[in-house]
């Protein structure tokens, strides 16, 4: 005896219409999109110059996302909200100094190096994520 067939006159569940993307989710899709790539070939020496164009990908919206203001700001107490934001700034600019690091491990021909630093990359990520993005509804 097999499992009941699903009932094929049942509507699907109906999916809420999805908020647009934030300027800031639209730069840290580029981020993570980059990187994952990065992570996949950084240690190979022959792909350095793809290597450094995702790594410039990277630092840009890096930058742009770091003059943004997360959404979490509005869900801290109004005297708390600027030092929030300048803790969110702060953290990119780390993130950042660690983008120009993996940079420069590349242009001086260090591929060990480069692979072992931007390793760090996504484990920053995932700590800062946690303090700084709204957790996504189930």
């Amino acid at each position: 005896m097999g499992a009941p067939a699903a009932d094929a006159s049942a509507p699907a569940p109906a999916a809420g219409p999805k908020a647009p993307k934030t300027a800031l989710e639209k730069d840290m899709d580029k981020i993570s999109k980059a990187n994952r790539t990065l992570q996949r070939q950084v240690s190979d020496a022959t792909k350095n110059d793809a290597s450094l164009a995702l790594l410039a990908t990277i630092h840009d919206a890096a930058m742009a996302a770091s003059n943004e203001t997360p959404q979490m700001a509005a869900d801290q107490p109004d005297a708390d909200r600027a030092a929030y934001v300048a803790d969110y700034q702060a953290k990119m600019k780390e993130f950042i100094a660690a983008v120009d690091k993996v940079t420069a491990d590349l242009q001086a021909g260090d591929n060990a190096t480069a692979a072992v630093d931007a390793k760090k990359l996504p484990a920053d990520e995932k700590t800062d994520h946690k303090k700084f993005r709204k957790p996504e509804p189930n």
